[in-house]
């Protein structure tokens, strides 16, 4: 599989996001879903220490056993994990990382990213314990998620004497759901050599193709759950997928496939990471990215999109 430039990783163009493992598959489910990426020739693997209260590390450790070396493993602190436990204060990034590592039973994460801005805390402090991190061999990158331009300038400005920089930010972006265009992060990005990692690539899974316009929603699975992720079925919402499906199947492809061309066609993306609870959800996902999208077919994917 084609890589692309993280820092100084090399990461796979089609990761594997860890946010199931312990909540919708168990160790037996996850051994499964980590052969299959392996196999598939992903060696990106994204996980947090929040994802089950910190059962995803444990279980991607656990499955990757004497494997780790062959793989990429992106972690992230910062959320809540307890009332003692969250944040981005030099005294926890120290404690965090220790937790991860012994989790994922690993002495080294190869990109560990702060999971969202802490305002109660000078950027320049949290970067100087990050940096610790760095020089001691226990992190190999630094990167951020749900930073904002701001933010991202802020930080830059905020290294001090070559010490370690965020070599990326990992923000919400798909087809479906565009900020990171809208408020400057991408170019940013592309401006200062900064990897993008877009999460929810596939929309929670409106952009998968089980979701149609007229059919019965789903019901095993997030947006027809509800909560937070039912306002995606939205009228439309669903107009657009079905032009993208018709776009897509027009050309012999997925809506699948065509989520993860269309993110991977610009030049600031560096790896879409996207969840798996099944080995076919892995293997359907690394294929995804063998589509390369001309410029004509981004420019009428644009119009279908603004129709």
């Amino acid at each position: 599989m084609e890589t692309r430039r993280i820092g100084s990783l090399d990461a796979s163009v089609v990761g594997l996001g860890c946010n199931n493992f312990g909540a919708r598959t168990d160790a037996a489910g996850t051994a499964r879903v980590v052969d299959a990426a392996l196999d598939a020739g992903i060696n990106f693997f994204d996980t947090a220490d929040i994802y089950s209260k910190g059962v995803s590390e444990e279980l991607l450790g656990r499955a990757l056993g004497p494997r780790r070396s062959r793989i990429l493993i992106a972690s992230k602190f910062g959320h809540e994990m307890d009332e003692q436990r969250r944040g981005a204060r030099p005294e926890y990034v120290r404690r965090a990382v220790e937790d991860s590592l012994r989790r994922l039973g690993t002495d080294v994460i190869d990109l560990y990213q702060l999971h969202k801005p802490d305002a109660s805390v000078p950027i320049a402090d949290t970067l100087g314990a990050l940096d610790e991190l760095v020089r001691a061999g226990k992190v190999r990158e630094i990167g951020c998620s749900n930073f904002s331009v701001d933010q991202l300038r802020e930080a830059e400005e905020a290294v001090r004497g070559g010490g370690a920089r965020f070599v990326s930010v990992q923000n919400e972006y798909s087809l479906i759901r565009r900020e990171p265009e809208q408020d400057g992060v991408l170019a940013e990005c592309e401006r200062t050599d900064v990897a993008f990692i877009p999460y929810f690539p596939l929309a929670s899974g409106l952009l998968t193709g089980k979701y149609r316009r007229g059919a019965p929603v789903p019901t095993d699975t997030r947006i027809g759950e509800g909560g937070r992720y039912g306002s995606l079925l939205s009228e439309q919402n669903l107009e657009i997928v079905e032009r993208l499906i018709g776009f897509a199947e027009g050309r012999g492809h997925t809506i699948l496939d065509l989520a993860f061309s269309w993110l991977l066609a610009r030049p600031a993306v560096a790896s879409v990471i996207a969840g798996a609870t099944r080995p076919e959800q892995v293997h359907a996902n690394a294929a995804a990215a063998g589509w390369k999208l001309t410029a004509d077919e981004l420019r009428e994917v644009d119009a279908l999109l603004a129709a």
